[in-house]
């Protein structure tokens, strides 16, 4: 009984795992990373020709290293970042080179220089990566046999491949506007898919598709982190890199948007959430899902407009549509309080949305129907 009863264990832990597998979202991820691996693979190229044919080292080993760790595949391409890998690395790497020289290579040295280094580390900054990144190198120093060329040789390794994923971040950019683009339409689909159920919960009176509806409306937030971050990147590179500078209005255009969405979603949960207590009381909404679906719609024309910018006025007129219906007595004549709060509780969401359109405050609020 205890053999099938492990193989069977076996076969449904593999099963799970398995089926935790989606090969799109593999498929996708690859394909996203593709710039990255380019840039990365052509910084090491360089930095290794430089390192080895032009200075005469014969295994530039940390001048690879610090390249890829500076530049690496995380989202966040800043060039400020890929400054701080690299000086976090050159501190670990010059670190143990001079402690190397003062008290040689053995157990008590390396526990002595990763101590050092990893204090040092820490003083000059919080990131726990950038501590990381120092204390592997320093050991990278401390048990690796000495280069010919003498004393820090290896630091001048390290400087040319910081140097290089500098150089390679501006001239050899990974596409981050594509980037910024591909997680605005994300974060547009998800806000369209919890438009959808709230919609269909309020004409059907589901509490549990407004229960489903709030908890995309929640997941949004990664969404929109992941896309605060690659603007905060592509900004930072467009002003270094020649190829992408042309890019910056559009670029701080995309911020604004990504700013006030971000307020409006957190505005519509709010609605989510007040809809989800309300609903399965029998009462019929169906005004109200109208008013939704309407702003379901232009949200729709507003996420258009991140990548075409003749949608911008078009998403601004179908808002303002919204907002001058957004009159208790008019949706709802005669309802009670508990559902005319949920018209009222729109008005900021309408107000943050034609904001993302480029107006500011005051013209927003203008364009609210008066109560």
């Amino acid at each position: 009984m205890t053999g099938p009863t492990r193989g069977g264990g076996l076969r449904r832990g593999w099963h799970r795992a398995s089926s935790s597998f989606d090969l799109r979202d593999a498929t996708a991820r690859t394909i996203a990373s593709g710039p990255a691996v380019v840039q990365i693979v052509l910084a090491v190229a360089g930095a290794y020709a430089i390192t080895h044919y032009a200075l005469g080292h014969a295994i530039p080993l940390l001048a690879v290293t610090i390249t890829i760790s500076s530049l690496g595949l995380a989202r966040d391409a800043r060039p400020r970042r890929v400054l701080e890998n690299a000086v976090g690395v050159l501190i670990g790497i010059a670190l143990s080179e001079v402690l190397l020289m003062i008290v040689g290579k053995g157990l008590w040295q390396i526990a002595l220089v990763l101590f050092v280094t990893l204090l040092v580390a820490r003083f000059f900054s919080s990131s726990s990566a950038f501590a990381v990144a120092a204390a592997t190198q320093s050991m990278l120093v401390m048990l690796l046999p000495d280069p010919d060329g003498g004393a820090f040789v290896r630091s001048i390794d390290g400087a040319v491949g910081g140097a290089v994923a500098l150089l390679v971040t501006a001239v050899v950019p990974r596409d981050p506007v594509g980037l910024a683009r591909y997680d605005a339409r994300r974060l547009f689909d998800e806000v369209d898919h919890a438009f959808t159920a709230l919609v269909s919960a309020v004409r059907t009176d589901d509490a549990p598709r407004a229960d489903d509806a709030l908890g995309r409306l929640r997941g949004t937030q990664p969404v929109l982190d992941d896309w605060s971050s690659t603007l905060e990147s592509a900004q930072s590179i467009a002003r270094l890199s020649p190829f992408l500078r042309s890019r910056l209005p559009d670029l701080r255009q995309q911020a604004t948007v990504r700013r006030y969405v971000d307020l409006a979603v957190r505005n519509l949960r709010v609605v989510a959430r007040r809809l989800d207590t309300q609903l399965g009381d029998g009462v019929d909404r169906s005004a109200l899902a109208d008013l939704l679906d309407s702003t379901a719609r232009a949200v729709a024309v507003l996420g258009r407009s991140v990548h075409d910018v003749e949608q911008r006025p078009v998403a601004r007129e179908a808002l303002t549509a919204v907002a001058r219906r957004l009159d208790p007595t008019v949706v709802l004549p005669g309802a009670p309080v508990t559902e005319a709060i949920v018209v009222l509780m729109m008005r900021p969401l309408l107000v943050d949305l034609l904001m993302a359109t480029g107006l500011d405050h005051g013209e927003a609020r203008a364009r609210l129907a008066r109560v």
